[in-house]
């Protein structure tokens, strides 16, 4: 299972780059790239708040559960 994190439509839907995003969330422009990539492992809930402030959007409107290839075949 990977947990997918959607920035990139939030930002275009409100006109902002990258560094304007970091600058307001408080995190830096190399930590949203780890978001965005799939690389993190962890996020604090305090940085979700932000990311989800200055988004204006809820928590399930930036994370999305992609289910691993063989996750469906075991319930056969």
């Amino acid at each position: 299972m990977a947990i997918i994190v959607d920035i990139d439509v939030h930002l275009a839907r409100l006109g902002m780059s990258v560094g304007e995003f970091a600058e307001a969330v408080g995190i830096t422009p190399a930590n949203i790239a780890v978001l965005k990539n799939g690389r993190a492992k962890a996020v604090r809930f305090t940085t979700l708040e932000a990311i989800c402030r200055t988004l204006e959007c809820q928590p399930g409107d930036v994370l999305r559960r992609v289910p691993d290839e063989d996750e469906g075949s075991a319930a056969d």
